[in-house]
C-alpha cells in the first residue's frame, strides 16, 4: 500500500473528526490506537509428539548421528578429529537405489523444528518416490562439535557457512555410499538462512547438487547488498496492509513511551507494560523497545493464515490479530503491551514480563532468540552474515534504533573478539553476480519482510523467482492446508514441476556420463598397429 495515499485517506477523516474529538478529550486515546524477528527470536516450544502440517513428524523420521570432521579445511588444527551431527531421515516414500534425495540444509536451530514445518518436502516425496533427509547445522541442536564447551573462544571459530556447507557435501557424498544410492539425483531444499544454504550448495557443489529450492533466501540483503532501512519498512506496510490506523497508533504508542521514558517515569512503564521489574536506565528503556519491535517482526514474518506452533504459538492471521487488538481500546500503551504479549504471552501464562529473558540483544537486531541457539548465531552476524538493518520511524513505525556497521565492529569486537567482514559473502558466494548459476528457485511471500533481501525477478530460464501473494514467511515448504491461498498452491506446483524436471535431466546426464566412461574406445593407433607374437 502507498504510505502517502495511505494517509491522504486519513487525514481526510481525521479533519472530520477533530471537532468531536477536541471536545470529547477521553475519546482522544481511543482514535490513535496502536500497532508495534526474527529469524528466531523467540524461545522454541517444544511440542510433544511434534505434529504439523497434517502428520506426527516422529512417525516419519528416523533421528541419527553422522560422524563428522570437525575441522574440513586445515589439516593441523584438529588433525581427523570429528563430532556427532544430527540428522533425521525418512525412506517411506523411497524407491532405493533409484528415487532422488531431498536434502534439507538445516539453519540455525532444532533440526526437529524445521522439519516439523516443512511438510511440502514430504508431500513432494510421495510424489517422486525420494529420500528424504534433514541435515542439523553444526553448533545448533544437538550437533556440537564440542559439546558444552562449543561456544567459548577459540573453539566457536569452526562455525562459519564454508564448514557447514562441507558438512552437508561430505554427509551427502557418504550417505549415497551407504544407502546403495550413488545414483540417485540430489536436491537441496532450505527455508530463510536454510534457504541461503541450498543456494550456496548449488554454487559450491553442483558435482553433488543438481538443484535448489531456495524459500524466502534473504542471499542479497545478508550480504550487504540493499536497504537498511527495507526490513523494518516491510515490517510496517503489513501492518499498514491492514490500516493505516494501525501503524499510526503504533507510532503514537512508541510515542508515549518515549515521552514517559523522558520524565523518568519508570514505575508507571513497569504498570503499563507488567514489568517484572521498573526500567531505570535508558538502556533499560532501548531493551524495552526492542522486545516490543521484535514482536511485531515476529508476527509479520510469521503471518500464516492459520495457527501455527514454529518458533512459538500464533494465531492464525497474527498480524490482523495485531491489528485488532491494538485498535481495542482507548489506552494505547496497554494495547501495545497486549498486542506484544501474542507473542510473549501466546499462553497467558506469564504474570509479568522480563525483558532480558524475553530478548536478548545481539548483532542481528531482528533477533537472534534464546539459550545455546542464539549464541551460534550472533557468532555469524558477527562474522559472516550482514544483518545491519535499522528503524527510524520516518520509513516505519518504529522507535530510531540504529545498528551500522561501526556499531556491529563495536559489539563483535566486545562480544567475540572478532573483526566482521562485510564483503565476504559477495566475495564467496556471488553477491548479485547468479546469472550464470543454474536449478535455482528463490521462493518468496510479498507479506515477508525478509523477501526483498532476496531474490525477487528470474535471472535465467533455470533460475527461477516465484513470487507468492500473501505468503509469509517460507510459506511455501509449510505442508498442504485448506486455509492456503491459490497463489501458495500454485507455486507448490511451479517448484514440484521445476524439481521433476532437475531430476530427470540429472539422470539424463549421468546416464551420458556412464556411457561415454565405460563405452570401449579404439583409438586410431590400435586400428593401424599389427602385432605379432
Amino acid at each position: 500500500m502507498d504510505h502517502n495515499m495511505c494517509h491522504v485517506r486519513h487525514a481526510c477523516a481525521v479533519v472530520v473528526m477533530f471537532s468531536f474529538i477536541m471536545s470529547n478529550p477521553l475519546v482522544f486515546f481511543m482514535v490513535i490506537g496502536i500497532g508495534v524477528h526474527v529469524l528466531h527470536a523467540f524461545p522454541h516450544t517444544l511440542l510433544q509428539p511434534r505434529k504439523h502440517d497434517g502428520f506426527k513428524t516422529e512417525e516419519q523420521f528416523s533421528e541419527r548421528y553422522f560422524r563428522q570432521t570437525v575441522d574440513h579445511f586445515n589439516f593441523n588444527s584438529m588433525g581427523n578429529g570429528t563430532f556427532s551431527q544430527r540428522y533425521l531421515i525418512t525412506d517411506k516414500y523411497w524407491m532405493e537405489g533409484y528415487g532422488p534425495i531431498f536434502f534439507y540444509t538445516g539453519n540455525e536451530g532444532d533440526i526437529w523444528e524445521f522439519a516439523s514445518n516443512a511438510g511440502f518436502i514430504a508431500e513432494l516425496a510421495g510424489q517422486l518416490r525420494a529420500l528424504v533427509i534433514f541435515a542439523e547445522h553444526r553448533y545448533y541442536g544437538r550437533s556440537l562439535p564440542f559439546g558444552t564447551d562449543s561456544f567459548g573462544v577459540p573453539q566457536i571459530g569452526l562455525l562459519t557457512v564454508e564448514q557447514a556447507l562441507a558438512d552437508y557435501a561430505v554427509m551427502i557424498r557418504e550417505l549415497k555410499q551407504q544407502l546403495g544410492a550413488a545414483d540417485c539425483p540430489v536436491i537441496v531444499f532450505g527455508g530463510s538462512y536454510g534457504g541461503m544454504l541450498s543456494v550456496y550448495m548449488r554454487l559450491k557443489y553442483p558435482n553433488l547438487v543438481a538443484g535448489a529450492l531456495a524459500a524466502s533466501a534473504p542471499v542479497l540483503s545478508t550480504a550487504g547488498l540493499g536497504d537498511s532501512a527495507q526490513f523494518f519498512r516491510d515490517v510496517t506496510a503489513d501492518f499498514e496492509s491492514i490500516a493505516c490506523e494501525c501503524t499510526d497508533a503504533v507510532r503514537g504508542a512508541f510515542h508515549q513511551l518515549r515521552e514517559l521514558a523522558q520524565h523518568q517515569e519508570y514505575s508507571r512503564i513497569q504498570t503499563q507494560f507488567h514489568l517484572c521489574k521498573p526500567p531505570s536506565s535508558a538502556e533499560d528503556i532501548h531493551q524495552l523497545n526492542g522486545m516490543l519491535r521484535n514482536a511485531f517482526t515476529m508476527m509479520a514474518m510469521l503471518d500464516y493464515p492459520y495457527s501455527t506452533h514454529f518458533m512459538g504459538n500464533m494465531p492464525a492471521n497474527p498480524v490482523k490479530v495485531a491489528c485488532e487488538t491494538m485498535l481495542s481500546g482507548p489506552d494505547l500503551l496497554s494495547s501495545l503491551r497486549n498486542t506484544a504479549g501474542i507473542v510473549y504471552n501466546s499462553t497467558g501464562l506469564l504474570s509479568c514480563f522480563d525483558l532480558y529473558s524475553l530478548f536478548v540483544e545481539c548483532a542481528d537486531p531482528t533477533g537472534c532468540g534464546l539459550g545455546p541457539d542464539s549464541l551460534a548465531w550472533d557468532y555469524q552476524a558477527c562474522t559472516e552474515i550482514d544483518l545491519c538493518y535499522e528503524s527510524n520511524n520516518v520509513t516505519d513505525m518504529f522507535p530510531p534504533m540504529a545498528f551500522t556497521q561501526r556499531d556491529r565492529q563495536l559489539y563483535c569486537a566486545k562480544r567475540w573478539a572478532v573483526v566482521p567482514r562485510p564483503d565476504w559473502l559477495k566475495t564467496q558466494f556471488w553477491g548479485d553476480a547468479l546469472s550464470t548459476a543454474s536449478n535455482i528457485i528463490f521462493s518468496n511471500g510479498d507479506l515477508d519482510p525478509w523477501a526483498n533481501g532476496g531474490v525477487r525477478k528470474s535471472l535465467s530460464s533455470s533460475l527461477i523467482a516465484v513470487n507468492i501473494s500473501g505468503g509469509a514467511h517460507h510459506l511455501d515448504l509449510r505442508g498442504s492446508n485448506d486455509a492456503d491461498p491459490e497463489s501458495v498452491i500454485n507455486a507448490r506446483k511451479t517448484e514440484a514441476d521445476l524439481i521433476a524436471q532437475w531430476v530427470k535431466m540429472e539422470r539424463t546426464r549421468s546416464q551420458r556420463s556412464l556411457k561415454s566412461t565405460y563405452s570401449p574406445k579404439v583409438s586410431r593407433l590400435s586400428k593401424s598397429a599389427s602385432w605379432s607374437i
